[in-house]
């Protein structure tokens, strides 16, 4: 590479590589989200193929064969990701942006490996002698290519082969998951040079950082099953991912990603902000990676929770402030948050979405910093107590008590504890993890990310798209069973009482999807009766037909009759566009920040996740329904329309958290307030719903809120339980459902009095019992000390009582026991000049320690409970003993 030559910037980089290939006859495709659309196998988006996947699969089909696209993906967690080393190595990362072709059973490796060597020493005039490749080591095709053709040394092309004996256990043979798309590759390397140690791919030193690789190609020839086998793919495909951020190191002359122009923007403003001289620090790289992960994700719709990809982006945000707080940077009104306008800056013109949500952004990390700052001292020093009580080490019961109460998980301890110069050791780990996992089982059982019903690959590619019928049928005849799926296989034939997923070639049954559940009824012709529980949608484009047999046999090739639930299809659909009116509610009333999170949308109700960082108030909720209702006596007409991707965001469609979109999409709009992507089913009018009825509001999670709905005779319903429940109320108060509010405020006005009336004398009791009690108590050594047990006083009454005998005692210690069905209530008090020798939380503890209880507070005043009982009146004897000795 000519040293003379201007280095290009990050941006520049990005911009050449997707202008090469779209010379190349290549589709220009703008990134997808981090959350994959419709793909609960994968936690985030980690690579540029994955909105690819389908069509690899040969199950979708776009305009082009060809693609490419910079794609920004998060991997956090895993084989060489483990989120402790990041910060601390020079190309470990929790978010990265892939630069990637495509070609969908077009070109195939002789183009692929052309054009990679063309961009590489040509466009970019990187030193052909300072790149070497590897291939799979029984493709001889892609060898010749490299060798013959590219004219790369022999020597210079290295053939890996598996790893340990296992079957395609190689870095040269790439899958993005345990099952799905995969085949050999052929990946360039870059040589940093001789000063720099490590030895080429497949040598011992292989590890070391003098040999970077910087661009795979993977030619995608299989589809691997849940059992391992491979399928070949419809078409070969080529599938390549280049990481941005090691390239630019390449062409910016650095070695480490964390001094590419990009990473250096944001190190110096975490520097500004932390108010740190050395931009050296590995706390500076921490959090330069991690603002833009958490940005990206906040973006792309997860918010910080305890579960699933809202946990890990908790637990990345959470490792950020913690280096702010290494920094000594932990500021009042956060500090986190502030990085994300230099954010902005540097990548903001090739992601605009992150400078429109800028502020969602901010609002979100604010909220969670101010959340886990609550914890972080009390963890921190909590953490310093274990070490010192064990020399050094945690036990796996702490390691989970620290993550369980404290918010601080074992990534963040572990990167504490490296820089004390200890680990984890693997049984705390095994030890954290057997108490981890009964938290974690009602979440498995949900099966959150599990990837649930799946389609085997040979019939993904034999198979034509489900066509559905169903926006304007809900029976159809001549359903032709395409195919029958049992445990997991495709069989030929099924009999009564078994249970199985079946394919059609179209059909009137909505596959759940858009939050809409699937819907439920009947196939049946001729003595055959299967019954659909459930319609699932597979492999993003076949609807799958779950139930059960109940008469006859059922055989690929036989013809049915499709009748869905009718009824529970009509209430469905009311709830399903009330939704789509709620949330434009929404955004009018609280802001356009809020977008969808999740929903529900079945029979009986809706349910509507979305973005806001504080409970809707009750007049909020009160606009917010009378909008939908208005909306629904406008009465307006469903229109719907199909159009491209693009031409539906310029005409002001909304795009839904956690959907995947075609090149077409089908646009809903309902008025002049609702327009919306959905592929769902509709009312023909607004006018339909009926009546749209607010049941609950609450929060899910930080920054998600929770609204529940009912619609149509459900809503009816609703209103007719709340008006019953309403007369009963007001029969109950002696007057008529018009009197409610003055009665029951008379109502309240007099319970306060008689509360008034009743603490008065409690008040009066209590100073007449403390004149007595002040006789009883006893002189230690030069102290008065009381204890007493008060038969029916509450806490109140014995602090109120404690602070009396304060001032009647002068120098005391004073124990008083309230009890009333079976407990006690305790209070403990010390005066001022004898808090040095006399703690009262140290005494209360003992005395609730003998009653099976347990308290505590400050040195003056403490309190706590327990069991009354004769256990009580012995501890209260032995006070002036234990008062005794501390005296002495």
């Amino acid at each position: 590479m000519n040293p003379q030559q201007p280095l290009r910037s990050s941006h520049q980089i990005r911009t050449d590589f997707l202008e090469f290939f779209r010379s190349k006859g290549h589709a220009v495709v703008p990134s997808s989200p981090l959350v994959p659309g419709n793909d609960p196998t994968l936690l985030f988006t980690n690579a540029g193929m994955v909105q690819f996947k389908d069509v690899f699969l040969g199950a979708e089909k776009r305009s082009y064969v060809r693609a490419t696209s910079s794609q920004r993906c998060v991997r956090a967690g895993g084989k060489h990701n483990d989120l402790d080393q990041v910060g601390y190595t020079a190309r470990h990362h929790t978010f990265f942006e892939m630069l990637g072709n495509f070609s969908f059973g077009d070109y195939f490796k002789h183009d692929a490996i052309k054009w990679a060597w063309e961009l590489l020493t040509q466009v970019w005039a990187l030193p052909p002698e300072r790149l070497l490749v590897t291939i799979y080591h029984t493709d001889d095709e892609a060898f010749d290519i490299w060798h013959k053709i590219v004219g790369l040394p022999a020597d210079r092309i290295i053939r890996i082969g598996d790893n340990k004996g296992a079957p395609f256990a190689s870095d040269n043979f790439w899958q993005m998951a345990d099952t799905g798309p995969c085949g050999p590759c052929t990946e360039i390397f870059y040589d940093h040079g001789a000063h720099i140690a490590g030895g080429p791919p497949g040598s011992p030193d292989e590890d070391g950082d003098r040999y970077i690789e910087i661009w795979n190609n993977v030619f995608m020839q299989f589809d691997r099953q849940p059992d391992g086998t491979l399928v070949p793919l419809p078409a070969p495909c080529v599938d390549t991912g280049m990481g941005l951020e090691r390239l630019a190191a390449v062409l910016q002359h650095v070695h480490s990603n964390y001094e590419i122009d990009l990473f250096q923007h944001l190190i110096r403003a975490a520097a500004t902000i932390t108010d740190t001289s050395d931009l050296e620090h590995k706390s500076l790289r921490v959090i330069a990676d991690h603002i833009r992960a958490c940005s990206f994700l906040i973006v792309d719709g997860v918010l910080p929770s305890n579960e699933g990809r809202g946990y890990v982006l908790r637990r990345i945000i959470r490792r950020a402030v913690r280096h702010f707080w290494k920094l000594g940077a932990l500021q009042p009104g956060g500090a986190f948050w502030r990085m994300v306008l230099p954010l902005c800056e540097a990548m903001g013109e090739a992601y605009p979405e992150l400078v429109q949500k800028r502020e969602l952004v901010e609002r979100a990390l604010k909220a969670e910093e101010a959340a886990f700052a609550q914890t972080l001292d009390a963890g921190m020093q909590r953490l310093d107590t274990y070490l010192q009580q064990s020399g050094g080490t945690l036990t796996g019961d702490q390691l989970f008590q620290l993550h369980d109460t404290y918010g601080c998980p074992p990534d963040l301890i572990a990167d504490i504890l490296r820089e004390k110069g200890t680990t984890l050791p693997e049984t705390t780990m095994a030890d954290y993890e057997r108490l981890m996992e009964q938290q974690r089982e009602r979440a498995r059982a949900a099966g959150k990310f599990g990837g649930g019903l799946s389609l085997p690959g040979e019939l993904i590619s034999q198979l034509a798209p489900t066509e559905f019928d169903g926006y304007d049928h809900v029976d159809v005849g001549g359903l032709v069973v395409q195919a029958i799926v049992r445990e997991g296989r495709p069989v030929n034939a099924l009999r009564a009482g078994e249970e199985a997923i079946v394919i059609l070639d179209r059909t009137p049954f909505y596959a759940e999807s858009g939050g809409q559940v699937g819907d439920t009824g009947q196939l049946a012709e001729q003595g055959v009766l299967f019954e659909v529980r459930d319609t699932q949608k597979l492999a993003g484009q076949f609807h799958g037909h779950v139930g059960t047999l109940k008469a006859g046999e059922l055989k690929v090739g036989d013809h049915l009759v499709g009748a869905i639930d009718h009824a529970r299809r009509a209430a469905t659909v009311l709830n399903h566009s009330a939704t789509h009116l709620l949330h434009a509610a929404l955004r009018q009333v609280l802001g356009t920040h809020v977008t969808q999170k999740g929903s529900l949308v079945a029979p009986d109700r809706l349910r509507f996740d979305f973005s806001h960082f504080q409970p809707v108030t009750a007049d909020e909720l009160a606009t917010i329904e009378r909008m939908v209702n208005a909306e629904v006596r406008g009465n307006h007409a469903a229109e719907v329309q199909h159009m491209g991707m693009q031409e539906a965001l310029d005409f002001g469609a909304m795009a839904l958290f956690g959907e995947k979109y075609g090149e077409r999409v089908r646009v809903l709009r309902m008025g002049d307030t609702s327009t919306e992507l959905c592929g769902g089913t509709h009312v023909s009018r607004t006018g339909d719903i009926g009546l749209f009825k607010i049941v609950s509001e609450g929060g899910v999670s930080a920054g998600v809120r929770r609204i529940e709905a009912v619609t149509g005779q459900g809503a009816l319903d609703y209103v007719a339980d709340e008006e019953r429940r309403l007369n009963e109320a007001a029969r109950m108060l002696g007057g008529n459902v018009a009197d409610v509010g003055e009665k029951l405020r008379a109502l309240l006005d007099r319970q306060k009095k008689l509360e008034r009336e009743v603490e008065g004398l409690k008040a009066k009791a209590a100073s007449g019992a403390t004149s007595d009690l002040a006789g009883a108590a006893v002189e230690v050594g030069g102290v008065r000390v009381l204890a007493s047990r008060l038969e029916g006083f509450d806490a109140k009454a014995l602090r109120d009582a404690v602070d009396r005998l304060k001032q009647q005692l002068g120098e005391a210690v004073i124990v008083l026991a309230g009890t009333s069905d079976g407990k006690a209530a305790l209070v403990a008090g010390v005066t001022g000049g004898l808090v040095g020798k006399v703690k009262a939380g140290e005494l209360l503890a003992h005395v609730a320690s003998r009653i099976n209880g347990k308290g505590g507070g400050r040195p003056d005043l403490a309190q706590g409970g327990g069991d009354d009982g004769p256990a009580l009146q012995a501890a209260l004897a032995e006070v002036p003993q234990w008062v005794a000795q501390r005296l002495n």
